[in-house]
């Protein structure tokens, strides 16, 4: 017999299940999470290389996953407003620039966390 509480784990495995394919999604098609992947791939190596510490670490997994995130909500708005209005509107492209103006926000933030964990490090070495 299936209670509550399982119907509530099961949706949340399908939830899951969608966001995975949306993760995906976003990895196969979007030039720009692509990038951000391949730069979070570098970073990740970097960190193994100059063995930084669990704090920084911490940073910087936090500011790659910040930006990645940003970066599929700022696909997710374009792709609502393209649907909304194909046809181009003063409106949808402020939408649009606004949501790229919070992925630009973001990235230099990430920026600058890189730079305070690497930029001695590199001095060092």
């Amino acid at each position: 017999m299936i209670t509550q509480n399982d119907n509530f784990i099961l949706g949340r495995m399908k939830g899951a299940k969608y966001a995975l394919k949306g993760a995906i999604i976003l990895l196969r098609t979007e030039a720009s999470i692509q990038v951000q992947f391949i730069i979070a791939s570098i970073l990740t190596i970097a960190g193994f290389y100059y063995e930084i510490s669990a704090t920084e670490w911490m940073l910087q997994v936090f500011s790659i996953g910040l930006i990645m995130s940003i970066e599929g909500l700022n696909t997710a708005v374009e792709e609502i407003a393209d649907f909304i209005h194909p046809e181009f509107h003063n409106k949808i492209g402020l939408i649009k620039d606004l949501a790229a103006g919070a992925v630009l926000i973001a990235a230099i933030t990430a920026t600058i966390v890189g730079f305070i964990i690497y930029v001695p490090k590199i001095i060092a070495a």
